[in-house]
């Protein structure tokens, strides 16, 4: 048997075991379409490596050069690095908060700030006022009302505005009744602690930035500060993710959706409540940022701390788990390691070319285009009325581009090896792109809930 014929027979076998633990995998995350893909294409293109050795095919040595060929030729077009060019603009002005679609649904009709609002915005009336003759977020008469899921989340969310009196309490006189016991320590051993003490406490991925202007919104737009001028003058950010349940999220847009992202707003909202009374109880000024309690836009910020970039949807793109994340902000003036911010062009020519999560948004909210100059800054912008409208009829938060999108995989060593050759090259972002549609379904099916999940 020739050396050939034996390279072939070792590549054989490893094609098989690979494919086996993805079939394996793929049962394990729920996923029957995707373990039948890869049982089809993995058995026959295990045996044409493997045959050769056999001895029934003349010219085996041949056969096997061949096949070797091919897989060094397809690795080499798959795998060549090729750098992407996509570019990131930082914003040139701040997001006023009152703006947003969660600010504009809490006025209420005939109060002052009513008035005051859709004097100032007119253009928004009409669409806001449609958008309120739907049942509305988690209500009972919205058309996935599940009485389980939906007090689940709202529990969730019960405990969450309690954790927002906490967020902000005082901290000018909380520290300087500390300043003569500030904890004197190096920016190194701090940021240490934090991020290993903070992943102890569920969180996957932690960095931190300088605070930029840009980060904060201009105007507080919910809660007893509504209308106030945001003013923060800390001098660094935390930033910190947490997963939301693949499984979970994988029933979007039903109500197991609205359940698990109110429990991740309060799971991160604890989180970062521990970590700014930690800073403030050794001497340093800090304030969190969580769920309804925002002085700062968390994606810009978590972009900038270098874990992601803002994808076609609007949301912050993780390398690990995509969109499929919950993210708080810690702003303080602690002394603290900044994290290593490069922009991810790979995330951003993926998203370019994907376009899955705009297929699949029932509200097609999210646009098929390029990214565009948009208020100065080249970026895709969802039409938040739109999408926000559809929450108010089906009384969840949606998640199905969340749930879809090729990055929101699981974090283990079948997706990881996808995730490798989508930094590497621009073939391979578009190749994962029909491959991914070919073994999961360019619309995948939205499963069904399980028995515990419905009342």
């Amino acid at each position: 048997m020739s050396c050939f014929i034996s390279i072939a027979s070792v590549i054989g076998i490893l094609l098989f075991v690979f494919f086996l633990y993805a079939v394996v995998i793929s049962f394990l995350e729920k996923e029957k379409r995707a373990a039948y893909s890869f049982l089809i294409a993995g058995i026959p293109l295990s045996v044409i490596y493997i045959f050769p050795a056999t001895g029934f095919l003349p010219y085996g040595n041949v056969v096997a050069i061949v096949l070797l060929g091919l897989l060094v030729l397809v690795m080499g077009v798959l795998f060549f690095p090729y750098p992407a060019k996509e570019k990131y603009f930082k914003p040139l002005n701040k997001i006023d908060e009152r703006t947003v679609m969660f600010s504009r649904d809490l006025l209420i009709k005939g109060s002052e700030r009513y008035k005051t609002y859709y004097d100032s915005h007119p253009e928004h009336r009409e669409k806001d006022e449609k958008i309120r003759k739907n049942p509305g977020l988690l209500s009972e008469k919205a058309s996935f009302y599940n009485p389980a899921t939906f007090n689940a989340a709202k529990s969730n969310f019960t405990v969450v505005e309690g954790l927002r009196c906490m967020a902000d309490t005082e901290v000018e006189a909380k520290v300087e009744a500390k300043v003569e016991a500030k904890v004197e320590v190096e920016a190194e051993k701090l940021t240490a602690f934090l991020k290993k003490w903070s992943k102890k406490l569920g969180v996957v991925s932690f960095g931190v930035t300088e605070l930029q202007d840009y980060h904060k919104y201009s105007h507080v737009g919910r809660g007893d500060d509504y209308g106030e001028v945001v003013e923060l003058s800390h001098k660094n950010a935390i930033v910190i993710t947490v997963e939301m349940d693949k499984d979970m999220m994988s029933y979007a847009p039903k109500g197991s959706t609205v359940m698990e992202s109110a429990q991740q707003y309060l799971n991160i909202g604890v989180v970062a409540i521990q970590i700014k009374e930690f800073l403030q109880n050794s001497g340093y000024p800090a304030q969190a940022h969580i769920d309804g309690k925002y002085k700062v836009v968390c994606p810009l910020v978590a972009r900038d701390a270098g874990l992601g970039e803002i994808g076609r949807m609007g949301l912050l793109m993780t390398p690990e788990l995509g969109a499929r994340v919950r993210i708080a902000v810690i702003s303080t003036d602690a002394p603290l390691v900044l994290s290593k911010s490069k922009t991810d062009a790979t995330v951003l020519d993926f998203c370019k070319v994907c376009k899955k999560c705009a297929d699949v948004c029932p509200s097609q909210a999210i646009s098929f285009s390029d990214r565009g100059d948009i208020d100065g800054v080249v970026r895709w912008q969802i039409n938040q009325e739109a999408c926000f409208g559809y929450w108010s009829k089906t009384g969840t938060d949606c998640g199905r581009c969340v749930s879809v999108c090729p990055y929101s995989h699981p974090n283990n060593l079948l997706h990881n090896l996808v995730r490798t050759g989508l930094k590497t090259s621009p073939i391979f972002r578009r190749a994962a792109v029909v491959m991914d549609d070919a073994i999961y379904g360019r619309k995948p099916k939205v499963k069904k809930e399980q028995e515990w999940m419905v009342f």
